[in-house]
């Protein structure tokens, strides 16, 4: 984190985000800000909350995706929640509180793979021998059923039985030493064992219906799964396939549930980001529309988590006071105005995003790690086809969505998907019976395949 200046991190979103500048710079500043104040003194730290922010632009502009690579950057717990979900108390519907506990869900998620990971080279010894023992089990020591029978046993053949008994240990012991060599070697791999594997649990049973009885549901479950033992099945499984197996449950076994907890609560609470999206449809509004459950009372239960409130979870209570808010909507038909002023306070770092443009498009499709135009590349390259796009085929799929999105509804980068499954429906159909391995899409060919699938009116009037 000490590395992650507001500067780099911009550049790390640049990879996956084209344009946008604004935002990338008021999430990285906001960022940044969690750092400087973790180096400040325990009295001093209580007292700075973080600046919430609110994006305001269409769908499809990188909203979503600025917050949740942001969080991946540091692997911070991330929820993006729909706030048309919510409801006020008294409705049908999710709490606002459902937020915290799937936050912490995904914190503890989190920590445990991390601690998991940290028990691998502790757990890989305890595989190894439960493997040989599947493979070469030492016999267990001779067992009477009663007095007279051990009494009998020690009398005939004590000595001989005694004899046999030690060269046969000695003979497996060796055998033991041979198994884990040819382990180490990977030459047993495709060998099978049977194994002793957990069975999948069932869903968890819904005792009381409705939203409201969400958190009481939840404990119920897991009070049944502490008193009821856990199922297991037998298997017969490739060593590989074994070996991972076993090393995931000896893992976790080395765990303490309550350290992870303890850590997962604090990361939480501590670098938790909350997406909370379509926040301007909870905004009262003159507008009529249907169905409306007291927006403004969503408002007035949401208010308290932001301003900074504790939550009690399954795993404890949880503090909201320093968990970064990202507020996202399109803000058509309502403003900023028609929230409730206190949940305008809460979010005091307002950023506009831009919509697209042709050359937005032109960057998208080629310019990420994730490209669209590398993405499908890579896919069809599968199937033992290079596909190579001339610059003048990217401008011409670019100028469609864009044109596309000004003529019908602006889902902005989403339009590039719609046109570029399209474009290659045929190819992707045909490519498995294909005979050359290299294929050239130009302007003329995205041209052909999409005259019939998207009726625009007029290219001239969008050339500036």
């Amino acid at each position: 984190m000490k590395t992650l200046t507001p500067k780099k991190i911009v550049n790390e979103l640049d990879k996956y985000i084209i344009g946008q500048e604004k935002a990338k710079r008021a999430v990285a500043v906001a960022l940044r800000n969690r750092y400087r104040r973790s180096l400040l003194p325990k009295e001093f730290k209580e007292e700075i909350k973080p600046k919430n922010i609110l994006m305001i632009g269409p769908t499809g502009v990188g909203k979503t995706e600025i917050a949740r690579r942001l969080a991946k950057l540091i692997e911070a717990p991330f929820v993006k929640v729909e706030a048309t979900k919510f409801t006020e108390v008294g409705y049908v519907g999710r709490d606002v509180e459902s937020m915290i506990r799937d936050l912490v869900e995904v914190s503890i998620r989190i920590t445990k793979a991390k601690r998991v990971k940290e028990q691998y080279d502790k757990a890989k010894n305890i595989v190894e021998e439960k493997i040989v023992d599947l493979l070469a089990p030492i016999a267990k020591k001779q067992t009477f059923s009663n007095p007279f029978e051990s009494i009998l046993g020690s009398m005939v053949g004590q000595d001989n039985n005694r004899r046999e008994e030690t060269e046969n240990r000695e003979d497996i012991i060796l055998k033991r030493e041979q198994i884990k060599e040819q382990l180490r070697k990977g030459l047993l791999e495709n060998e099978y064992v049977e194994i002793e594997v957990e069975k999948n649990s069932m869903s968890k049973i819904d005792f009381f219906s409705g939203y409201g009885n969400e958190e009481m549901n939840i404990n119920l479950n897991d009070f049944l799964e502490g008193i009821l033992p856990k199922q297991t099945k037998k298997k017969k499984v490739k060593i590989k396939e074994a070996r991972n197996i076993l090393l995931e449950q000896e893992a976790q076994n080395l765990l303490d549930f309550d350290e992870i907890v303890k850590e997962a609560i604090e990361n939480a609470e501590e670098n938790g980001i909350i997406f909370l999206d379509e926040i301007d449809k909870i905004a009262s509004t003159n507008f009529k529309v249907s169905p409306q459950v007291s927006r403004e009372g969503v408002q007035r239960d949401i208010l308290p988590i932001v301003e900074g409130s504790t939550v009690m979870t399954k795993y404890g209570p949880v503090k909201t006071d320093h968990i970064l808010f990202i507020g996202a909507g399109a803000f058509h038909l309502a403003k900023i105005s028609d929230l409730i002023p206190e949940l305008q306070g809460r979010f005091p770092i307002r950023v506009k995003l831009e919509s697209l443009t042709k050359e937005n498009f032109i960057e998208i499709l080629t310019k990420p790690q994730n490209a669209l135009i590398k993405q499908y590349k890579l896919l069809l390259g599968t199937e033992g086809v290079n596909i190579d796009f001339t610059k003048d085929a990217v401008e011409e799929i670019a100028n469609i969505a864009f044109i596309l999105n000004e003529e019908t509804e602006n889902i902005g980068a989403r339009r590039l998907h719609t046109v570029m499954e399209s474009l290659l429906e045929d190819l992707s159909f045909e490519i498995s019976d294909y005979k050359s391995d290299m294929l050239t899409i130009d302007s003329s060919y995205v041209k052909e395949k999409l005259k019939n699938t998207f009726k625009i009116t007029d290219f001239d009037k969008y050339i500036i």
